[in-house]
């Protein structure tokens, strides 16, 4: 199988290209991203790519290679796309439409998987446990209106027979190693992964909200999973949630110190930033996936584990 990864530079698109490796050593990958992606694997049948895909020809030119299977991950982060309406709507709309666009035309019927995220939720949803199907989609930031405008198309072009998609709505991922992101749940890992390595980190949030939360190592699988339930599974309703669970930021903490220290606790410190915070509130805390369940996806580690891991990772690398 061939599979391409746009936006395959990020922390995701890493883990994904690494675990479709270790999935079947015998597929072949094309990671694109604005800059060419490094690559985390060992295969030589990896391709990196350079390319802009708010540009149509740069969609050509990939989907001219003739993948079997396609995901779609590159995007402008929540705050980001909250501070920039156009740059919002130019990356994560227009962009992935002109992309399904050339893969219905160029490579029709072959399947797509999209990152979508639980930002397509709205206030209303926080009263209440949230599954895809008693909860009416109700974005209160930009990002997630960007997100549900490509699910609704999404689920049109498979509808038509035009595309096999699936769009798998992400919890936070905890703990994302490398740089913070422009995603306003980018304190989550931040307040791990700057500690564990010796600096301060802020928490600009109230420690009692609890957010949905996902490991890398469970993301990875349950994204290599996406391709592999068969079409008519999903049915016509080609959105699912993906497993994870509940933590708050004080649980969080909680088990950073457990783990790891009070030294290495007592580097977080709360600094209340009323925006990310306002956009945090606007997100679900608890999820019923039961539907994903159903669909053969994985449970998640738990906090503790996912945190062991992290460190485990820093020590390997240093």
């Amino acid at each position: 199988m061939k599979v391409l990864i746009t936006g395959a530079g990020g922390f995701v698109g890493q883990i994904l290209a690494k675990k479709l490796i270790e999935t079947d050593s015998s597929t072949s990958l094309i990671l694109a991203d604005v800059k060419a992606p490094p690559n985390p694997t060992k295969s030589q049948n990896v391709q990196s790519v350079a390319a802009d895909l708010t540009d149509v020809s740069a969609s050509e030119s990939l989907i001219a290679q003739a993948p079997d299977a396609v995901y779609i991950l590159h995007g402008i982060m929540s705050s980001g796309a909250e501070a920039n309406l156009e740059l919002g709507l130019k990356v994560n709309f227009e962009s992935v439409r002109q992309l399904l666009d050339v893969i219905r035309i160029k490579r029709p019927g072959i399947k797509v998987v999209f990152t979508s995220s639980c930002a397509v939720f709205g206030r209303k949803a926080v009263e209440n446990l949230t599954s895809e199907t008693d909860i009416v989609p109700m974005p209160e930031s930009s990002y997630g209106t960007q997100k549900l405008m490509i699910e609704f198309l999404l689920n049109d072009y498979s509808r038509r027979g035009l595309i096999d998609g699936r769009a798998v709505r992400l919890p936070t991922v905890f703990v994302r190693a490398g740089a913070p992101t422009a995603a306003a749940s980018s304190f989550v890992s931040g307040i791990v992964r700057e500690p564990v390595h010796g600096k301060e980190s802020e928490l600009p949030c109230d420690p009692s909200i609890g957010i949905w939360l996902t490991s890398p190592r469970a993301l990875a699988t349950n994204l290599v999973h996406a391709i592999k339930v068969p079409a008519e599974k999903f049915g016509h309703f080609r959105q699912v949630l993906l497993p994870g669970y509940t933590a708050t930021s004080g649980e969080i903490l909680d088990a950073l110190e457990k783990v790891a220290g009070k030294e290495v606790r007592a580097l977080v410190k709360e600094k209340r930033d009323e925006n990310i915070q306002r956009i945090v509130l606007s997100w679900p805390g608890k999820y019923d996936t039961s539907r994903a369940k159903e669909l053969g996806f994985s449970e998640d580690v738990g906090l503790e584990q996912t945190i062991r891991d992290f460190i485990d990772e820093v020590k390997q690398v240093s």
